[in-house]
């Protein structure tokens, strides 16, 4: 089952144009024509079934035929994680986490990040694909990055923790969280977090936590925390 995106989509509607481009994808490149059938979603929980009416690479048009609506899950995954060096690296966490099924993801800016400026352009284009391939309807939100410091002073929700590798007093995150609930964690560079930064967050109720006994790079960290708190909502 292939599934195409698009956020104009909306409930009701009846008949749906394809952009320049996307017609042209439809239509050249996978070869659909009349009669075909193609599944959209708008990735806000609504899966479309269609019908493509007219074959043209500059305005495919499909009529709707089914309309369903798939319920939000009754948990939320937030990660807060800081860019790593290698662009590569953070888009593999984007890729693997939306088809796990994170819910937002964060850019943090560090006192020990490498990577200073992040730009989230491409980070949206690898998270439409994923959740295409992965056959999800609700699109993961990724935000503009912003500093740990303005992070944890923020209005956040739900339970807060920070994984970091200093040898203090730290709980284990897979027993700390809780089913059907909002989950925030802030994963550090590959230098860590500061102490500065670790007292900060902890005067701000995030709970130390530790994701296991091995020190995980942080990209590995991040996508461990979002398969723990999948793997709990099962």
């Amino acid at each position: 089952m292939q599934l195409f995106y698009n956020s104009d989509i909306k409930q009701g509607d009846t008949n749906f144009f394809f952009d320049k481009e996307e017609s042209k994808h439809i239509v050249k490149v996978l070869r659909k024509k009349e009669s075909d059938k193609i599944l959209i979603t708008n990735g806000i929980g609504y899966l479309f079934e269609s019908e493509i009416i007219l074959a043209s690479e500059k305005k495919c048009e499909v009529k709707i035929t089914k309309e369903t609506f798939q319920e939000p899950d009754k948990f939320y995954t937030h990660i807060a994680v800081a860019p790593t060096k290698m662009n590569d690296r953070l888009e593999w966490f984007l890729e693997k986490a939306t088809e796990i099924g994170i819910h937002e993801i964060t850019p943090i800016i560090c006192d020990h990040s490498e990577r200073k400026v992040y730009k989230i352009d491409r980070a949206e284009k690898i998270i439409q694909a994923a959740m295409k391939q992965s056959l999800h309807f609700y699109l993961p939100k990724i935000n503009e990055p912003i500093s740990l410091s303005q992070f944890v002073k923020s209005n956040i929700d739900g339970q807060k923790f920070i994984a970091h590798c200093e040898e203090t007093d730290k709980k284990s995150f897979q027993k700390e969280i809780t089913k059907n609930e909002k989950i925030t964690i802030l994963i550090g560079p590959e230098g860590d977090f500061s102490t500065k930064e670790i007292n900060l967050a902890i005067a701000n109720q995030f709970i130390p936590v530790t994701l296991g006994n091995t020190r995980l790079r942080t990209e590995t960290a991040a996508l461990v925390a979002c398969h723990t708190i999948a793997l709990l909502n099962e």
